[in-house]
């Protein structure tokens, strides 16, 4: 059971005998699948005697007979790891004659509530939980140990190992002014790498906007820690700011400072220096998604580990 006590649909899966989702295929009496009486038989009396309760939002989705998925994006999650994650999303759903709905910024409770009652999708997502879970289930289970080679871990040590390989032992974070749903996590694994590098503890500032703020933001952090040598920017937006910044103080990149961005966005290609990055195919993850969202298996799927994309500013 998760931390919770309450009894998930993997707990069914396990006492007796089939997979998650065939568990969810007989629970939602799904009637595109071709299950044995036997086996049905199996599932429900593990349910019963277990004393599986759907989940409140979970057992809504499932008394939908609409055939949308919604997905929730957070406001500024933008780049290439959100275009390449819904395409696979929204390919892999079309392929199972179902359709995607976007919203974007509207992820409270209340809201979620509204497209419940209008259109009774057949789930709701959230961009990033996939990444951070390893799957796109809406039951709450125990956290997954973090995926050091493909997942959301290695692709936020990327950014500190391959400034450490060029010889930086003095690096920052470059933060945006508001909080997205991964940034904690997010400093947490790069400061795991910075430990195992034995680097220097990370140091960690916001560039805002505007142009002048970030560059006053960005002089007033150099001068309190002149021993920074390179930036690893949240996004490429903020690598972005933080180029022009360092350009305005009269500073060389990467000869003064080295500055690494984040998801690879179309902007960091033209920029001089051009922005050195972090390149993340999401697709894959979307398709895991969407496949987990109907109760289908999921094998053979596999999120690949991101990439740098190694261009002129480190």
């Amino acid at each position: 059971m998760g931390r919770s006590g309450r009894v998930t649909l993997s707990d069914v899966a396990k006492a007796s005998g089939v997979s998650r989702a065939t568990v969810s295929f007989v629970l939602n009496d799904d009637p595109r699948q071709t299950i044995s009486a036997a086996t049905r038989q199996r599932v429900t009396e593990a349910a019963h005697e277990l004393g599986y309760v759907p989940h409140g939002i979970a057992r809504a989705l499932r008394e939908g007979s609409s055939r949308i998925v919604v997905l929730n994006v957070d406001r500024g999650i933008e780049g290439n790891f959100s275009r390449s994650y819904v395409r696979g999303l929204d390919e892999e759903l079309a392929e199972h004659d179902h359709v995607l709905l976007v919203r974007h910024g509207h992820a409270a409770p209340e809201a979620t509530q509204k497209i419940l009652d209008a259109i009774v999708p057949r789930a709701v997502l959230r961009l990033g939980e996939v990444y951070m879970r390893g799957n796109a289930s809406d039951e709450p289970e125990e956290p997954e140990e973090p995926d050091r080679e493909s997942g959301f871990a290695a692709n936020a040590a990327l950014q500190i190992d391959f400034l450490a390989e060029r010889g930086h032992t003095r690096i920052a974070m470059a933060l945006p002014d508001h909080e997205f749903p991964l940034t904690e996590a997010r400093l947490g694994f790069a400061r795991e790498a910075a430990r195992r590098r034995g680097l220097a503890p990370l140091e960690c500032f916001v560039v805002p906007r505007p142009r002048e703020a970030g560059a006053a933001a960005v002089e007033a952090f150099l001068a309190a820690h002149a021993e920074v040598t390179a930036l690893a920017a949240f996004d490429d937006d903020i690598a972005l700011r933080s180029l022009t910044a360092l350009r305005d103080l009269g500073l060389r990149v990467p000869e003064d400072v080295a500055v690494i961005g984040f998801d690879d966005t179309e902007y960091g290609s033209l920029t001089t220096p051009a922005l050195t990055t972090v390149h993340i195919d999401a697709e894959i993850l979307g398709r895991i998604a969407a496949r987990d969202a109907l109760g289908i298996d999921t094998e053979g799927l596999a999120p690949a580990r991101g990439r740098i994309v190694d261009r002129a500013s480190v």
